[in-house]
C-alpha cells in the first residue's frame, strides 16, 4: 500500500476512534479510571514520540526553522487554550455545574478541533518521511483518541446539548483529524513546517493536558502506566528498521 493510502486509512481509523469515544460516553460504558489509563499510556508514548522522533526528524528536514516551529506549536496551543477554551478535564465526564452555556461548549469543541487537526498533520507528515515514522505517530495519536471523543461528548451533554450533538461533536473531531492528513498529502512540501509544528502541539497535549490528568490519580500505578508508554515507544524505536 502506498504512503498516501496508508496515511489516509489510518487517518480514518483515528477519526473513528474519536467517534467511538463519544459513543462510549453516551452509552456510559467506560469508567473515568479506565479512561485515565488510556490517557496515561498515550501521554507517555506521545512524549517519547515527539522528543525522540518527531523533533529530530523535523530538525533533519528543516534545520534552521524546526526549533522555532516546535516552540510556536507549543505556545500556540497554550495561547488558544487560555484565551478561547475554558478549563476542562481531559478524558473525564464533565459535571453540569462546570459548563453552563452552549457558547462555552462550542469553544471547547473548537479548541479540541485545533488539537485533532494537528493530529492529522502529524500522521500525514510522518508518512511523507517514512512508514516507520507514520506508524509511530499514528499509534501516539490513536492512544488518546478515545478519551478525546469522550471529553467533547461529555462537554456537549453537560452544556445541555442532546446525545445527537454529543455524537456529532465527536464526529467533527474525527473529521478535523482526517482533514489534517489530507492537507499534508495534498501539499507534501509543507511537511517541513507541519512536522515540527505538530511536534510542539504533541508535546503540549502530552505534557500539559494529559500528564496533569495522570497526576490526579493517587498512588504510583498511573505513573507507572505513563512510564510504560515511554518504554513502549523506546522499544519500538530500538526495533525500528531505520
Amino acid at each position: 500500500m502506498s504512503s498516501l493510502w496508508l496515511s489516509l486509512t489510518l487517518g480514518v481509523a483515528a477519526a473513528l476512534a474519536d467517534y467511538l469515544g463519544g459513543v462510549l460516553l453516551v452509552r456510559r460504558s467506560p469508567s473515568a479510571r479506565s479512561l485515565r489509563y488510556f490517557v496515561a499510556l498515550g501521554a507517555g508514548f506521545m512524549l517519547g514520540a515527539a522528543v525522540l522522533e518527531m523533533i529530530p526528524e523535523g530538525i533533519n528536514i528543516n534545520p534552521r526553522g524546526a526549533p522555532l516551529l516546535v516552540l510556536l506549536g507549543y505556545c500556540g496551543v497554550h495561547l488558544l487554550e487560555h484565551t478561547l477554551v475554558p478549563h476542562f478535564h481531559f478524558g473525564e465526564e464533565t459535571h453540569h455545574d462546570e459548563i453552563l452555556s452552549a457558547r462555552t461548549s462550542y469553544s471547547v469543541l473548537l479548541g479540541l478541533a485545533a488539537h485533532t487537526f494537528f493530529d492529522g498533520i502529524a500522521i500525514g507528515s510522518g508518512f511523507v518521511i517514512s512508514h516507520w515514522l507514520g506508524w509511530v505517530i499514528f499509534i501516539a495519536v490513536f492512544l488518546h483518541k478515545l478519551p478525546e471523543g469522550f471529553t467533547v461528548a461529555s462537554v456537549m451533554l453537560a452544556s445541555g446539548r442532546g446525545q445527537r450533538a454529543a455524537l456529532n461533536s465527536a464526529m467533527f473531531l474525527g473529521a478535523t483529524t482526517l482533514a489534517g492528513v489530507l492537507v499534508i498529502n495534498l501539499q507534501p512540501a509543507w511537511v517541513r513546517v507541519g512536522l515540527p509544528l505538530s511536534a510542539g502541539v504533541t508535546i503540549y497535549v502530552a505534557a500539559t493536558d494529559l500528564v496533569p490528568e495522570v497526576n490526579r490519580e493517587p498512588g504510583i500505578r498511573m505513573a507507572l502506566v505513563f512510564f510504560i508508554g515511554v518504554v513502549i515507544f523506546f522499544l519500538l524505536k530500538l526495533l525500528s528498521p531505520i
